[in-house]
């Protein structure tokens, strides 16, 4: 029952976060809600660094430790100037596919590729591509913005999953060294804060207004409270953890059409349909 709620709690978590950073990007800009993202999380989750168990750590758990820390705040700031300009059901499902990239590294670094995991990678890649894909129906939809970047920010989530799935590998190792779960989070957001947030303030550019306030406030914490969620889920069981909170991307999409009007062409829709499935299998398998 802990995994399963846990699990749901984190898709749920992630997912308004994402709604919310989508809408915050297009106020403020994605360097800003990043930096303000990651001081809230910094904020949220140094209790929980500071009674985390101490262990005794490594050269390479150090190394691996500030790893995640750039994969993910690179991670979330592809993801954030994604959002600024395309819609959150192509960006969040694409952006999903981080396990799918984590595996095809693991694959890299030695790790056997069995046929099944290879299929499921191959459809996951396929949904991908028709995620991305845009037929103009007429001229004057095919010139509106949104519409002609939405290549683009499928490529731009595509590089926030790779970023994601290092983080992920790394994260993976960690675990394994018996590393304090609440500490890479932590870290992550340290290291967040002083590439992102600290120059922004030292050059005067880091921006904020009374609309978006609120919106990045809750980004942050959500942001925190979803790893948090995820980590005492996979505690009780990873596989229903895993493909649990893989569904954020799922509960985003359908947020982004109920609370935006998004609307996506058949062939995107079916690229999303193939990815949330790929992805969800992955999940269970590699769990």
């Amino acid at each position: 029952m802990i995994a399963i709620v846990g699990g749901l709690g984190a898709a749920l978590s992630w997912a308004i976060a994402t709604l919310a950073s989508s809408r915050s990007s297009r106020m403020i800009g994605a360097p800003s809600v990043l930096a303000w993202v990651m001081i809230v999380g910094l904020v949220v989750s140094v209790i929980p660094a500071a009674i985390a168990t101490p262990v005794d750590l490594r050269p390479e758990d150090a190394i691996e430790l500030v790893l995640v820390g750039f994969a993910y705040t690179t991670g979330l700031l592809l993801a954030y100037i994604a959002l600024t300009t395309g819609r959150v059901s192509l960006v969040a499902p694409v952006t999903a596919t981080e396990g799918a990239v984590a595996a095809l590294i693991s694959v890299a670094l030695g790790e056997p590729l069995g046929f099944a995991t290879g299929l499921v990678l191959a459809i996951i890649a396929t949904g991908v591509v028709l995620a991305s894909y845009e037929r103009a129906e007429d001229e004057r939809r095919a010139s509106q913005p949104d519409e002609a970047s939405n290549r683009r920010s499928v490529l731009l989530a595509m590089g926030a999953a790779a970023a994601f799935s290092i983080g992920l590998v790394a994260a993976g190792r960690l675990g394994e060294a018996h590393v304090p779960p609440a500490w890479p989070v932590f870290t992550a957001r340290v290291i967040g804060t002083l590439a992102i947030a600290a120059p922004l303030v030292l050059l005067g550019r880091l921006r904020i207004s009374r609309r978006a306030a609120p919106l990045v406030l809750l980004s942050g914490v959500l942001e925190a409270l979803g790893s948090g969620l995820y980590v005492v889920a996979a505690g009780d069981g990873v596989a229903a953890a895993a493909v649990l909170s893989s569904q954020f991307a799922a509960i985003a999409a359908v947020g982004a059409y109920l609370l935006f009007g998004e609307r996506l062409q058949r062939v995107q829709v079916l690229g999303v349909v193939l990815i949330a499935a790929g992805v969800t299998i992955l999940a269970a398998a590699q769990a």
